[in-house]
């Protein structure tokens, strides 16, 4: 692919910019920089850095990472932070309590799938994507290098932060190590020179430190942009692999955990925030669809994620089979399967092994309330057995299947 040559956006560009941002500091700095650009014949170095704590990368990250894709789109480069090191101390952003800190053997073996995941939507190439660990620079840092950093914020600065400031009132602790978190992310920022930085708004105090660690090392300081948090499939809180309530870009389209059936299962008020953040569509033609047929305005938009993320095959497939499955309650021909001794099982342990459910209680509720099927008939009874002779279909509610192997 030919080195990419910047040039400036159209309305149409700066219209499709705005829809997904929250705030441009300073804005007019933006179109200053772009301009530079085109007439040096010099790309931006756009900046995001991405903590490996879970191995997914969420449609959360799809939000900043679609503006990213906009300024590649217009020659520019951009630049992904992996941050191996960040994630050993956890980012505070946003939190009550402290973030557990994983193992390095866990943060390594989620960083080796991150860029194989966000090829998913930028593009590849060395000349539209450079690929950074901060353990490069933060690993090498001893005691004096450390206490250095320390002393270009002041506690109180910090502390001013909204996260740190509800926690410190509520009497909540905050780690030390969490002081130091927007101190290595911001010299992540001078380490790489960057001229963009992107994140979600919840970044924000953290880019800034960032954009004044530049200034006062006489390096023109990164514009900060930041997008809207994406609220998850719970449609409470922000879209978090802790919190279990995200959509990966590279889940399966279809199937019991699968990319349509989530969608399907958003609550109708985030379909506006879905529909503005994740798609180019204008207003206009989902609007009215929202409010007068979410459910039509749902599948709509399932589909349009999955041949964004997937194809238009995929797409169509997982709306036959949710249709078939859980409109029409039929079964799945895909499903995990569960290894079982032939002859009679009980079958409240079978959903306890099946994951179903967390305990032998919680399967009994489920049975009495006729929410479980074996080959797509009911099962009753108190303490209820089948005989696994042949592989069959156990299943509860119409979204969770596996398959009985003998």
């Amino acid at each position: 692919m030919p080195s990419p040559s910047p040039h400036l956006p159209k309305d149409a560009d700066w219209a499709l910019l705005r829809r997904r941002v929250d705030k441009i500091v300073p804005e007019p700095d933006l179109l200053k920089k772009l301009e530079a650009a085109v007439k040096s014949g010099k790309s931006l170095r756009v900046k995001l850095g991405m903590d490996p704590t879970a191995p997914d990368v969420t449609l959360g990250h799809a939000v900043p990472l679609k503006v990213i894709r906009w300024f590649q789109d217009l020659g520019h480069k951009a630049v992904l932070i992996i941050g191996d090191y960040t994630a050993r101390v956890g980012d505070p952003s946003g939190r009550n309590t402290t973030r557990p800190v994983l193992s390095g053997e866990q943060i390594d073996a989620n960083a080796k799938t991150y860029v194989a995941q966000v090829g998913k939507i930028l593009l590849t190439d060395s000349e539209h994507l450079e690929v950074r660990y901060n353990g490069e620079w933060l690993g090498k840092m001893n005691m004096i290098d450390v206490i250095r950093l320390a002393a270009r914020k002041s506690v109180a600065q910090l502390l001013a932060r909204e996260d740190f400031d509800k926690r410190y009132k509520e009497g909540v602790a905050i780690g030390l190590h969490e002081l130091m978190y927007p101190l290595l992310q911001g010299w992540d920022s001078v380490e790489i020179q960057a001229d963009i930085e992107m994140g979600g708004s919840d970044q924000l105090f953290n880019n800034l430190v960032g954009r004044e660690f530049q200034e006062e090392l006489g390096q023109r300081g990164q514009t900060v942009i930041v997008t809207p948090l994406l609220v998850g499939t719970d449609g409470v809180i922000k879209m978090s692999k802790s919190k279990g309530n995200y959509i990966g870009v590279t889940d399966a389209p279809a199937g019991q955990h699968g990319m349509f059936g989530k969608v399907m299962s958003l609550p109708d008020s985030v379909l506006p925030m879905y529909y503005q953040l994740l798609t180019d569509l204008p207003a206009e033609h989902y609007q009215s669809l929202i409010s007068t047929k979410p459910r039509d305005a749902k599948i709509a938009l399932a589909k349009h994620i999955i041949t964004w993320l997937h194809s238009e095959a995929d797409a169509a497939g997982a709306e036959q089979e949710f249709l078939k499955v859980i409109v029409g309650g039929g079964i799945p021909e895909e499903m995990p399967e569960l290894k079982v001794p032939a002859g009679p099982q009980r079958v409240v342990p079978l959903l306890v092994q099946a994951g179903f459910v967390a305990s032998n209680g919680e399967g009994n509720r489920k049975l009495k309330e006729g929410a479980v099927k074996i080959d797509g008939e009911k099962v009753a009874g108190d303490q209820p057995t089948v005989e696994v002779t042949q592989p069959m279909v156990l299943q509860l509610g119409n979204r969770k299947f596996v398959r009985l192997i003998p």
